[in-house]
């Protein structure tokens, strides 16, 4: 019989690349987002509902009986401090509240290496959380909340995730899109120290979580386990394009920028049997093939 699946942000970067990683043959998935994508974007034999986290009213609209919810969900606009509050936060505690009595064997929570804030480096998740931007703490208190529950849990504490689907609004997806287009793509110095990671290695991560009988429940770090300058990594990702210019130091960092904020990562690779595979050139070249596609 297949495993029934919710996964909450369906239709967004993350979301896209699971649906795919799945096995159709071994999940049932329902798919929800606030918008349906058009026919022409939907993975076939998938069920898509529209569906705010953040309106508590509207989960009503889950008929289906469902085993294992991944929340995806969230405001991608982290400047709109109300829509990012009610739609990590919110969405997460209507999500646990409506399915704390459904029986269900798992929720794994989609979190952020933000929930941290400005402490020590490498990340350990027994550290002290100190966030210090408005969605660092929405990303935080929904892992709180869903940690005092009684409901079988996974927080996946994610760094930088890049790769195919991702929207060109981020380091790597922007640099992509600029290079391609040869245009000059201007950066901060580029000092700060950051771990990437392809998304294939996060699905692959998703999908051994799934299919593991015996989970010790609570937070886990996920990244590569390299940290990286963002200099360096727009240097490669231009000396791949062979294109457009890129300019380090012409942007000035955020007040709330940190310089290092990078995971250790053994109690996920340690629990899951679990590494990443892709390295940071292998990423880069499937990820510009992507946007090359498109």
């Amino acid at each position: 019989m297949k495993k029934k699946i919710l996964i909450v942000g369906g239709s967004g970067f993350i979301g896209k690349n699971l649906i795919k990683a799945l096995n159709h043959s071994e999940y049932e998935i329902l798919s929800a987002s606030r918008k349906i994508p058009k026919k022409k974007d939907r993975i076939k034999n998938i069920k898509y509902i529209s569906l705010d986290i953040s309106k508590k009213r509207q989960l009503k609209k889950i008929k289906n009986k469902i085993e294992y919810v991944i929340n995806l969900g969230g405001n991608i606009d982290h400047s709109n401090k109300i829509k990012t509050f009610n739609s990590h936060y919110i969405g997460c505690k209507n999500l646990v509240d409506h399915f704390i009595d459904k029986k269900l064997l798992l929720f794994i929570q989609i979190g952020s290496s933000l929930e941290y804030g400005k402490v020590k480096n490498p990340h350990t998740e027994d550290q002290k959380c100190k966030p210090n931007s408005y969605y660092g703490l929405s990303k935080y208190n929904a892992s709180k909340y869903l940690l005092k529950k009684n409901i079988p849990n996974v927080i996946l504490r994610l760094y930088q995730v890049y790769g195919s689907y991702q929207k060109k609004n981020r380091l790597i997806s922007s640099a992509i899109d600029a290079f391609l287009k040869g245009k000059c793509f201007k950066s901060t110095s580029g000092k700060q120290y950051r771990d990437f990671l392809h998304i294939s290695d996060l699905t692959s991560l998703i999908k051994k979580i799934l299919k593991k009988k015996k989970i010790n429940h609570g937070i886990y770090n996920v990244g590569s386990g390299q940290k990286m300058q963002v200099s360096k990594i727009l240097k490669i990702t231009k000396s791949l394009i062979r294109n457009g210019e890129l300019e380090l130091g012409r942007l000035r960092m955020r007040k709330d920028e940190m310089i290092y904020n990078y995971p250790k990562i053994t109690k996920v690779e340690k629990e899951f049997k679990w590494k990443s595979k892709i390295s940071i050139k292998n990423g880069l070249i499937k990820t510009i093939k992507y946007y090359e596609s498109i």
